[in-house]
């Protein structure tokens, strides 16, 4: 008898670590994670090899370099090349992939070919703060107001206010990023001559430390004061047809109709029913958009000579550093692929139809 209750709970626990393994493998969370990592995996692999389909290598430019300015032989410049870079370009490129899957696996993205014993890993970790403050900065201002003047066009829909906001929220919303930053710096910086151009390049002052001091704040953002502004006037008219439509729709709903037979206040709908219900939809895209507008900094941090993360990529893929490259492009992707991922768990969690547990979407 004493045997028997001593093995039972043996024998239960394979039964029961198996249903719970059948659980998470069937859970929603575990499939999205499940995508979320092999549309990692898929898209590493793809930049890895398309880089190195771009016409010339490290070596060659390099290589023509010592050439055209040092009049050095091809076999010299060519041993100087080999000596200076940590990659062997020669390997196959099978070789080189697995190469580089096993360095990333243990969280190594390599060194930087032009800057020998430079980590790409220090690299990011140097530049990409800037990149997350002008865009996190612009989206959330952006987002703020957007959400404001959406909320103020539903109420005063086919006003002249409504109106004249609605055609200048399409035209912003229709505008390139780059083609608005652009014409700040020609309206801005060359013929209202507003903004001094050239001192604001670069992410801070020459000598400027970081701190938490008011001197250093107001650097930062006086040199990121027109990516930011290219952030908001590129974003906020999304948001204010988003926020539009959405409250438009609330406003529809019974339990509105219900608050305003039970003698509620305008202010006390429109904050805590309305606004609060028309929004939570805007959370979800606003997470998408964090992730897709990281990749569009290339083009502005490029145009503004902001040193972020963009600006980075820009001169690495000029200068062929196939280490950096793929650093950067793999946060990029990170970047993109974990925002749907986290708008995906953010929409399932506001929308009771979708299951995070056992059960099927």
């Amino acid at each position: 008898m004493a045997t028997a209750e001593l093995t039972q709970p043996a024998a239960a626990g394979p039964g029961s670590l198996r249903k719970w393994a059948t659980i998470i493998v069937r859970s929603y969370l575990f499939r999205k994670l499940l995508k979320t990592a092999f549309t990692v995996f898929a898209v590493t692999t793809i930049i890895f090899f398309l880089i190195r389909l771009l016409p010339g290598n490290p070596v060659e430019q390099y290589v023509n370099f010592l050439l055209v300015n040092y009049g050095l032989t091809y076999h010299e410049a060519l041993d100087q090349a080999a000596a200076l870079f940590s990659i062997d370009l020669d390997q196959p490129l099978a070789l080189q992939y697995v190469q580089y899957l096993g360095n990333l696996l243990r969280g190594d993205l390599g060194t930087s070919i032009l800057s020998p014993g430079t980590e790409v890993s220090a690299i990011i970790k140097r530049f990409l703060p800037w990149t997350l403050f002008s865009v996190g900065t612009g989206l959330i201002i952006s987002f703020i107001i957007g959400m404001a003047l959406g909320l103020l066009m539903a109420y005063r829909r086919e006003s002249p206010l409504d109106h004249v906001l609605t055609v200048l929220a399409s035209i912003l919303s229709s505008v390139p990023d780059y083609l608005v930053g652009i014409m700040l710096i020609v309206w801005l910086g060359v013929q209202w001559k507003l903004v001094p151009i050239a001192q604001m390049r670069g992410s801070m002052s020459p000598g400027m430390q970081p701190n938490l001091s008011f001197a250093f704040i107001k650097d930062i953002f006086f040199h990121a004061a027109l990516p930011i502004a290219t952030y908001i006037l590129t974003r906020v008219g999304t948001w204010m047809l988003s926020m539009k439509s959405s409250t438009i729709a609330a406003l529809e709903e019974d339990y509105v109709t219900v608050a305003r037979a039970r003698g509620l206040k305008d202010s006390r709908i429109t904050t805590a029913y309305v606004g609060r219900n028309a929004s939570l939809p805007l959370f979800t895209q606003f997470a998408i958009t964090v992730g897709f507008i990281m990749g569009g900094s290339v083009l502005i941090e490029s145009i503004f000579q902001y040193q972020g993360i963009g600006r980075i990529l820009i001169d690495s893929v000029q200068q062929r550093d196939y280490p950096v490259m793929q650093g950067v492009f793999l946060i990029i992707t990170l970047a993109v692929v974990f925002a749907n991922f986290f708008a995906d768990i953010l929409y399932s969690w506001l929308d009771p139809r979708i299951k995070l547990g056992g059960q099927e979407e």
